[in-house]
This record gives C-alpha cells, structure tokens and sequence, in this order.
C-alpha cells in the first residue's frame, strides 16, 4: 500500500500518466488532416464525425467486454488496438483509408475508460475511492499538458512523430497494467446479459444525465469557447492559450491539495456544488472582453472541475454491482461521447444569436444538473 492506495493501482496510474504523456494525435487531427493530408474542412468535419461515431458505440462496447472477458484484458487490449489504429491513420493517404482509420480509432482509444473506472472500484476501498479517481483525474491532466505542449512542437518536425510516440505510449500502458494489474472481474457467470439491467436502475440513468449535463458544460472548453472568445470577443490564439493554460496549472496545483478533503464529504453535494460553480463561470463568460477577464472565468469553473474530479467514478462504483461495474462505467463515458457529438451542435447556433444566449444557456444547464444531482442525493446516500 502507498498513500492508502494498494499498488496495482500506483502501476495503474502510472500507466495512464504515461498514456497522457504521449496523447499528441487527436488534439492535432485537424491540422493533420487539412495541413497534411489537404484535405478541404468538409472533408476534415467528415472524419471527426466518423470519430465521433466510433466514440459512441465504444464505450458501450467496452463495458460489455469489461464485465465479460476482464478489466485487465479490455483495457490491455483496448491499448494495443489503439496503437495499431494511431499507425494506421498516420500511413492512411485516401480519404476511404483515413475514414475507416478515425472510426477504427474512435472506437477503440477510450475503450480502456470502463476498465479503469471498474479496475479502481475493484481494488480500492469505498472510503478510498474518490481520492483514487481525484488522482486519476490529476494524472490525466498533469500528462495531458505536457504532450499537448510537446506535441506542438513535434508537428512542427512532422506527423508522423506524433502517431509513433502516441502508439509507443499505448503499447506501454497496455504492457504495464497485463503485468502489475492483476484481473479482478467476478465470476463470468454472473456477467451474463445486455445492458438491460443497467438502464432499469432508475438512480444510474437519472445520475447518467447529471452527467451528460455535466459534459455538455464541460465539452464548451474545446469546441465554442475557442470560437467566440476568438471570433466575438476578438483575442489572439495566443491570448486564448495564455488564458487557458491557467486550467491546467490550477489543477496541477490544487487538485492533489483538496482531493483528500473531499473525499470524505457527501458525494451528492460535492458534486452538485462543483456543478454549480462550473455553472457560473461559464455564464460569467457572457460579460468577458479582455484575456485578464476570461482569466477570471478559466479560474472561477476550474474550481468547479477540481470540485467534481473525483465523484463521478467513486458514485459508479457505488451504484454498480461488482459484476456490472463495466457496463454501468460504459453508460456513464457513454454520457461524454454523446455530449462530444452534442456541445457543438448545440453551442454553435446559441453562439449565432449572441454570447448572452450561449454561456447563460450553458450556466443554465450546470445549476439544472446541480439540481438534479441534490435530487439523487437521497437515493445515492443509500446505496
């Protein structure tokens, strides 16, 4: 044991921090596609939503195969797939190669979400949980930054730089977890069966649209807020970058400071709050004119986000059954793909009729999700 936490966990960890360390690809894929591979915007728009599609049905996929063949080997698996589907978009030089590329990879680059949401429910003790997923959360985003300022300056060498160590990260994380994870899925027996029994438990789906209302905020940071603090309130790439880099330090920072604290209060409320702070700093967004103003909001609902890091999966875990963990970890990343496909096709006419319209829509759907999640608390509390 380490902090509390048994070790397999630590190699699970490391894995992902390792994993986000090389993630370099997808934040790039519409440079590559229209710098690289010239193709025109529509074309480019085609391939991210073959992505998307693929995302969809991935992690549904996933939670099936969780339950069904083991956390280890799904995820395992699920690694090593994307790493030969990472290779295969960088050879791909026609659009029907790259199309079935994106949508290979789409589903398979998070299916290793489900695994890893029921592997720490599995090894980790419930008093535990949310510190475990807070520093899953902290690992992410701590690996996060730096591949994506590594991988900026790699795409300057060439591409291909970018797939190879994206791939090479994978296979690593894939060999680390089949060696120092050990297989912790209940008997197959008592795995049989859709999702059926997933969507009859009223408290997962009602808290499954928390979550999709929790994504829809969230997936504003990379679709409209780029556009409209661009477009609208007219700052630089490099004002907007400078401002945003603020999200990351904040969480690099704070995040491992709190995340015990946390954990020992009620998950209903820690949630529901982080919900709402995240709420109004999106709606602040409206009144933004200047970097040191968008600074404010960055700041205001990544507070929100440190606040809600680690509930989510250690409220899964409670709800699900142990031989359901992957499916209901499945419906519950089924929530962030579908909100992936859904915030910009919601953002962008919102944003058409004005900044107003857009972010206090967005503010509006944080304090309904705080509401319902206050809503589900009782239900929660007695599982």
């Amino acid at each position: 044991m380490v902090g509390g936490l048994p070790r397999p966990f630590w190699a699970l960890w490391g894995g992902t921090l390792v994993n986000r360390l090389g993630t370099m690809v997808v934040p790039f894929t519409g440079v590559y596609l229209t710098q690289s591979r010239g193709l025109s915007l529509a074309a480019a728009g085609l391939v991210m939503g073959v992505y998307g599609a693929g995302s969809l049905l991935s992690q549904l996929l996933a939670g099936v195969l969780t339950d069904r063949i083991g956390r280890r080997a799904t995820l395992s698996g699920g690694m090593v797939a994307t790493a030969v589907s990472m290779l295969a978009l960088g050879y791909s030089s026609t659009l029907p190669a790259i199309l079935v590329s994106m949508f290979a990879l789409g589903l398979v680059i998070d299916v290793y979400r489900p695994a890893s949401t029921a592997l720490v429910a599995d090894l980790v003790s419930p008093s535990e949980r949310p510190r475990a997923y807070g520093l899953l959360f902290w690992g992410i985003n701590l690996g996060y930054a730096i591949g994506m300022t590594s991988g900026g300056r790699l795409a300057e060498l060439g591409f291909v730089w970018l797939f190879w160590i994206d791939a090479v990260s994978c296979v690593v994380f894939a060999a680390l977890v089949w060696r120092a994870v050990p297989e912790t899925r209940p008997e197959a027996r008592e795995s049989a069966g859709g999702f059926g029994v997933v969507l009859r438990d009223r408290v997962m789906v009602g808290f499954t649209l928390v979550v999709l209302g929790h994504a829809l905020v969230y997936g504003q940071t990379m679709t409209m807020l780029p556009v409209a603090m661009t477009e609208v309130v007219k700052l630089s790439p490099g004002q907007f970058g400078l401002a945003m880099a603020l999200n990351g330090v904040l969480i690099v920072l704070v995040q491992p400071l709190v995340s015990g604290w946390l954990g020992r209060r009620d998950a209903s409320r820690t949630f529901a709050t982080g919900l709402a702070v995240m709420g109004l700093g999106f709606a602040m967004t409206a009144f933004v004119t200047s970097t040191l103003g968008l600074a404010v909001t960055i700041a205001v609902w990544t507070a929100g986000e440190i606040i809600t890091a680690g509930v989510p999966g250690a409220v899964v875990a409670a709800l699900a059954p142990a031989h359901l963990r992957g499916r209901y970890s499945g419906l519950f990343g089924f929530a962030w793909s579908m909100a992936a496909v859904l915030a910009p096709l919601i953002g962008g006419p919102l944003l058409e009729l004005g900044s107003k319209a857009l972010w206090f829509t967005i503010g509006g759907v944080g304090a309904m999700s705080a509401l319902g999640m206050l809503a589900l608390g009782p239900a929660i509390r007695r599982r």
